[in-house]
């Protein structure tokens, strides 16, 4: 049973991680934090960008909660190890797929290319106000087209 509790609970921090990551994104990354992530928004002069530093703070957070869960494998393990497959899940579809960091990854599925059609409506607007779809897995049905 615990097996289940386990994968549960990596799932549910996975699903959870979207939904922060929206409220964040919304409320912190285009209010107070713009200032960081604006590089975001702005044509790139490197490949690093300062908004990358958000990765580095929750990879933090996903290795201090495993490291502090590894002794029993405790739910913090668990909750660590779902806050990194969602940013190794975030890396992949956000900075691989949607922005093309790495030019390898092409694909016709249709929810990624939703999901890709879903930022550039964020994107359309460079600005720090007036900004749509700050989600990224959970797209509008009617973008599944």
């Amino acid at each position: 049973m615990s097996v289940v509790i386990n994968i549960f609970t990596v799932l549910f921090t996975i699903a959870g991680m979207e939904c922060l990551s929206w409220f964040i994104h919304k409320y912190l990354f285009h209010g107070p934090l713009w200032f960081m992530h604006k590089s975001h928004h702005q044509k790139a002069k490197t490949f690093f960008e300062w908004n990358d530093l958000f990765a580095l703070l929750f990879a933090g957070l996903s290795l201090l909660l495993m490291y502090a869960g590894s002794k029993d494998f405790d739910y913090r393990f668990f909750i660590g190890l779902g806050i990194s497959l969602y940013g190794l899940i975030y890396f992949v579809v956000h900075d691989w797929f949607v922005h093309r960091r790495f030019k390898t990854f092409k694909s016709t599925n249709a929810y990624l290319l939703a999901v890709r059609k879903a930022h550039k409506i964020h994107h359309k607007n460079r600005g720090k106000e007036k900004g749509k779809a700050f989600g990224l897995l959970f797209v509008r049905k009617d973008l599944l087209n």
